[in-house]
């Protein structure tokens, strides 16, 4: 994954998809703007794996453009593919609340583009609003249980 310098910002566009994003719902608008600065854009290639099911997660991934898949493991040497996620779609908001291992691996069909937040400055911003945290961790364990039931 390599780092893409931005030039020229926007935020308003930034803020916006982030408010789409079901999982930042208990925020307030003010919180998600507080996020912003610690978002970076990074690039990847067709084929790229973004992480492997098993690593302990550390970040969250918001699809600016392309799309990839989420395989999981179904014995010792298969995986399935799961579904597959395109723009504005996320994935590892698990890993921002309970640093477990990943549930899936995450691989790009195509160039990918993607806004990543590290979960050390996410912490920042749930301190502020343990109540904005609790349901953001419902969010999350949800969609654990809904991929945990897609593997079977």
């Amino acid at each position: 994954m390599e780092k893409i310098e931005v030039q020229n910002p926007d935020f308003g566009l930034l803020a916006a998809m982030l408010r789409k994003v079901d999982f930042f719902t208990p925020l307030t608008i003010g919180q998600i703007e507080r996020l912003i600065p610690y978002i970076m854009l990074f690039s990847c290639r067709k084929g790229e794996t973004v992480f492997k099911q098993g690593e302990i997660g550390d970040a969250f991934y918001i699809i600016q453009s392309g799309k990839v898949e989420v395989k999981v493991k179904t014995g010792f040497l298969f995986s399935k593919t799961v579904q597959n996620l395109g723009p504005g779609d996320f994935f590892g908001e698990i890993a921002l609340i309970s640093r477990e291992p990943r549930t899936a691996t995450i691989k790009c069909l195509e160039p990918v583009a993607l806004f990543v937040l590290a979960a050390g400055n996410f912490d920042l911003v749930l301190r502020q609003n343990p109540a904005a945290a609790a349901e953001m961790k419902k969010i999350a364990e949800r969609r654990k249980f809904e991929s945990l039931r897609q593997t079977g």
